[in-house]
């Protein structure tokens, strides 16, 4: 039995999130929210130095004519995640969208669960990001289409997909895709070649040594001032397996610090 989108009014959400450094300690100084977009306390696993948050969307599900916005401001060091999947209901003609803007000047982390773009989604996520001269990020998104759990298949509808990273004014990375359910694109051996499952991690540049440990795990690319590492297959849970895996390479020579597992992820 297919989901349709809710009978309800559409939602329209906006999360505001500013951090700051205070006395060697990196604190939530502005939180903001208008719709059922939130962020829950402040938690340090691993000490002030570093702060990790939880953004919630309470509906639990992202439906047609749906507007979602998350804007961070970070100049501490930052980690976010999510406690679970992102699901995009089918739409009975109008677009949902979520538009993520991060502006960092210290050091962040964006390490969210998966999305799952039902069938007859119509779904459009758009990610900026800014990063200052001495900025560091790590950041993910994994994809699936349809609930394959169930033996759905994304038959109907339609997915765009756009992200930019910025230093400075210079563009370092821009990528754009539309994909149709059923189409071409998701069958072509240059597309995702049959698989339903595929994502992307970004992180700042590193040395060639680290570079080549990523390549044990997946394949992974340098680019001017960027790292950029893909998953293609047909699990959400090995995607992000192999993203965490990349992670723990990444995050000690990126940020500094050992990789220390968000506590919402063993919950």
């Amino acid at each position: 039995m297919q989901v349709a989108e809710p009978l309800v009014s559409s939602w329209k959400a906006h999360l505001s999130l500013a951090f700051e450094t205070r006395d060697e300690k990196t604190i939530l100084g502005k939180k903001q929210s208008d719709g059922p977009l939130v962020v829950q306390k402040a938690l340090y696993p691993e000490g002030e130095a570093v702060c990790h948050a939880i953004v919630v969307h309470p509906p639990g599900g992202i439906a047609g004519g749906d507007d979602l916005h998350l804007g961070c401001d970070v100049r501490g060091h930052a980690l976010l995640t999510t406690p679970g999947a992102a699901k995009w209901y089918r739409s009975s003609g109008a677009w949902a969208r979520q538009r993520l803007e991060f502006g960092v000047q210290g050091t962040m982390e964006w390490l969210p669960r998966e999305t799952i773009v039902f069938d007859g989604a119509l779904a459009e996520l758009c990610t900026e990001i800014r990063l200052g001269a001495d900025a560091r990020f790590i950041g993910w998104d994994v994809v699936c289409l349809g609930r394959t759990g169930s033996g759905e298949r994304f038959a109907k509808g339609r997915l765009k997909l756009e992200t930019s990273v910025f230093q400075e004014s210079k563009l370092l990375w821009l990528e754009r895709g539309a994909l149709e359910a059923g189409g071409a694109l998701m069958r072509s051996p240059a597309g995702l070649a049959g698989h339903c499952v595929f994502g992307t991690l970004v992180a700042s540049a590193v040395d060639r040594e680290v570079l080549l440990q990523c390549k044990e795990v997946a394949p992974t690319t340098a680019l001017p001032g960027l790292t950029i590492a893909r998953y293609l297959g047909d699990s959400t849970q090995e995607a992000l397996d192999v993203f965490t895996r990349l992670w723990r390479i990444l995050r000690p020579a990126v940020t500094g610090r050992e990789a220390v597992l968000p506590r919402v992820w063993s919950t």
